[in-house]
């Protein structure tokens, strides 16, 4: 098989055992009792993320290849999927501290996996003298494609009586309403497991000894000595607070709006985590765009677009609702989505990998990612939390209450958030 089908097709299965549960995961909480921590759920993925992967980095750098770590990994996180399913399958309302227990060992192993990933692709590719640059970019396409497809498999597979099929219409038995979806996602694990040790070998390379400080990333806070670097570590932390909001509650909330008779019928409604998976193809296609902006209009202007994206992502749930023409603008919002990750997530880090001396320079994304999906997105979504659980309640399953005002709370701090860094962040040229 060629070698780059090869590497497309671990991205592939990499981003499906993520989107088989990332945005359904509430609705299936909700109905097991566990609606309230819907937050924390999500949290967690930010706290792991903080140590798991740089610790999972060292063992690849000294004792074990990325490639056989990568599925070692998976193997821990697919078991660990295997057994919700089986809770979920043992009782409608599993203990809560012994799911979010094996939840959390679950992804400590999953979260270092989107690390590793990258590390095997490319090290496989120079290993076989091809160009990273030019050629990871169609390679990492396809796991956005898996992700998007364990999506829509989750929305319409039901198994219900004995029975499995595919629907769009309303079904309580479907795998985004029940712990089916964690089953989905422990099988793809453990497939990834064993595709893992068909790769092509990639050789431990004897480096030299570094302080624990150089280890550990710890050397890259040297970076907010800079004026202009701390303000954009500072304002990455802040914007990173709205990563994981509509992730953890998207779903729940076009959902609820089944709690309404008059949106029962309705396809959005019933088909949530389906309409939800447009932001992924948005991101897909988005990536394209930022060479263009970038070197058109600077590292500034691309994160600012981002921020006043998420502002109008937010605002666009506060306006919409499943019925024509509300729906259109469950739609704008998830294409907005596209920018509003891709233009801060991949624009940021080609700005630190542009801006940092090489020494540091992996350090100095560890650091990004720290402040992103670690600090930023573990402290915003349990404020995200806060909030909704203050305006909403769980009612027949649905989480029900004022949906607009938690909305448009959230676009108001991505607005306040977007004006502070137009008056703050002043990049130097060159």
């Amino acid at each position: 098989m060629n070698l780059k089908v090869r590497l497309a097709l671990m991205n592939f299965l990499e981003f499906a055992v993520w989107g088989a549960y990332l945005t359904s995961m509430g609705n299936y909480l909700g109905k097991a009792g566990m609606g309230a921590e819907i937050s924390w759920f999500y949290t967690i993925q930010g706290i792991v993320s903080i140590f798991m992967p740089t610790l999972m980095g060292i063992v690849a750098d000294k004792y074990v290849q990325p490639q056989r770590l990568l599925g070692y990994c998976h193997l821990l996180a697919g078991l660990s999927m295997i057994a919700l399913f089986l809770m979920g399958e043992a009782s409608a309302t599993p203990n809560e501290t012994v799911f979010m227990t094996i939840y959390t060992f679950s992804v400590a192993f999953y979260m270092p996996t989107l690390a590793l990933s990258n590390t095997s692709a490319f090290t496989i590719l120079k290993n076989h003298g091809l160009d990273t640059v030019k050629d990871f970019p169609p390679i990492r396409v396809f796991g956005t494609v898996g992700f998007i497809l364990t999506m829509w498999i989750v929305n319409c597979a039901t198994w219900d009586n004995g029975s499995f099929m595919f629907l769009f219409t309303e079904n309580a038995h479907k795998f985004q309403y029940t712990h089916f979806q964690f089953l989905v996602s422990g099988v793809l694990g453990i497939a990834l497991f064993l595709y893992c040790f068909s790769l092509p070998q990639c050789p431990l390379v004897k480096k030299e000894a570094r302080s624990w400080m150089e280890t550990w990333g710890f050397d890259s806070f040297k970076l907010f000595k800079s004026r202009e670097m701390a303000m954009f570590f500072i304002f990455s932390g802040l914007l990173g607070m709205s990563l994981q909001v509509t992730n953890g509650y998207a779903t729940p909330f076009i959902t609820s709006f089944k709690g309404d008779p008059s949106m029962l019928d309705t396809f959005a409604a019933n088909n949530a985590t389906l309409l939800v998976s447009i932001s992924q193809v948005a991101e897909a296609l988005c990536i394209l765009l930022i060479p263009y902006f970038l070197k058109r209009y600077g590292i500034k202007v691309v994160m600012l677009i981002a921020m006043f994206a998420w502002v109008f992502r937010f605002g666009f749930f506060g306006l919409g609702n499943p019925a024509f023409p509300g729906v259109t603008l469950f739609i704008l919002s998830c294409i907005v989505y596209g920018v509003a990750f891709d233009f801060f997530n991949v624009s940021g880090g080609l700005f630190v990998d542009q801006k940092c001396e090489p020494k540091v320079r992996a350090s100095a994304q560890g650091l990004f990612m720290l402040m992103t999906n670690g600090l930023g997105a573990s402290v915003g979504t349990i404020l995200a939390g806060q909030v909704i659980n203050h305006y909403c309640h769980w009612e027949n399953g649905y989480l029900m209450g004022d949906w607009q005002t938690c909305w448009f709370i959230f676009a108001g701090y991505a607005l306040v958030v977007g004006v502070a860094f137009a008056v703050l962040f002043r990049p130097k040229k060159g």
